[in-house]
């Protein structure tokens, strides 16, 4: 029979849709309860998706249901105090990022973790999306040859309305160190150090090219050197259409993917130089043509670009249930957020 792992959410903000959805129809959790201080959320949240209680406390949520693994959706500066609660009760924990405030927190609750011997995963989803994957295998197979330049860029109309622009309720991720900007970091920087696994210098120009007090930064510009090899990240607000662009260029040729608008461009050496542009154009034509109608169907089915989260999630629980270490591993979480760190030091500011 099926192992499964007793399961519950704290936060029934936007990304528990993706997290509950999950739970509701996997085979390896059950999902046990559903908490968050809005009684009317939790109980909502809990009979769309099926969960068997609701709480309003989590403290109390884990003395009595005392599930397996808990999935901390709540807003970042509240991580650290939540997941040191789940760990000592016994309970693994995954948590959304960015996982903690500060690099130094990191640490501290990566070690709490291990002195209590269970697991802290950071949600690193787009990692785990199909097209990153197929990059990674063109790595791992020595398509694109010695990895040398990686860009990642997210361009997002942050200031235009939507749930950070208001300034009557301000959100909570303008509290964290990067502001608004801290929300998307935790992408940029895990996509970069899946290719570049280490940096040498970083320089990073942060700006508020729209001004007043709301916004800490609204624009980000680095440039990370590892060797002969570098990185370019870079997020913008003013720069639309709305894009989450990732290239990653070898000693042999490149590859590159849109995660808002899924596709896989490969120009590589194919059929001698002097056919290999021909064939490129054709190969990537073709599937361009693919991925405007598989992307035309994803908007009719309104399915959205966290598709590599169930992929990463179904992995993390058979990792669970197996004993093993899970997809996200402490250096992964560890180099993503020592760049972080990185990024935000006085002394790498241009």
């Amino acid at each position: 029979m099926t192992t499964k792992l007793k399961s519950a959410v704290i936060g029934t903000g936007a990304i528990s849709k993706e997290h509950l959805s999950f739970l509701a129809q996997c085979d390896k959790a059950h999902l046990v309860s559903v908490c968050d201080l809005s009684k009317a959320a939790a109980r909502y949240a809990a009979k769309r998706y099926g969960a068997d209680s609701t709480f309003t406390d989590y403290r109390q949520m884990l003395s009595e249901v005392k599930p397996n693994v808990v999935h901390i959706l709540t807003p970042p500066h509240t991580h650290k105090p939540i997941a040191k609660d789940c760990l000592e009760a016994g309970v693994h924990v995954f948590c959304e990022k960015p996982i903690t405030p500060t690099y130094d927190e990191f640490k501290e609750l990566w070690s709490f973790a291990q002195s209590h011997q269970r697991w802290l995963i950071e949600n690193q989803n787009y990692c785990f999306n199909e097209k990153i994957l197929a990059i990674q295998k063109l790595v791992a197979d020595g398509v694109l040859g010695e990895v040398q330049e990686v860009e990642v860029r997210i361009a997002v109309p942050v200031r235009d309305g939507g749930v950070f622009a208001d300034e009557n309720l301000p959100n909570p991720i303008h509290k964290m160190p990067a502001g608004v900007i801290h929300d998307f970091i935790t992408h940029l920087c895990s996509l970069v150090v899946r290719f570049i696994p280490d940096f040498d210098r970083v320089s990073a120009a942060w700006s508020n090219h729209g001004g007043g007090n709301l916004f800490r930064y609204d624009d980000l510009d680095a440039i990370v050197i590892s060797g002969s090899a570098h990185a370019r990240i870079r997020f913008s607000c003013h720069t639309p259409p709305k894009t989450f662009a990732v290239t990653v260029r070898g000693s042999k040729g490149y590859a590159e993917t849109d995660l808002f608008q899924p596709h896989l461009r490969c120009v590589i050496p194919r059929a001698g130089e002097l056919l290999s542009p021909l064939i490129n154009h054709f190969v990537n034509g073709c599937d361009l043509i693919g991925a405007t109608f598989i992307n035309f169907h994803r908007k009719i089915m309104q399915k959205t670009p966290y598709e590599g989260m169930h992929r990463l999630l179904d992995k993390t629980y058979q990792a669970l249930i197996d004993g093993t270490e899970p997809p996200i591993s402490f250096e992964d979480m560890e180099r993503t957020n020592r760049l972080v760190n990185a990024l935000l030091l006085e002394v790498n500011r241009v």
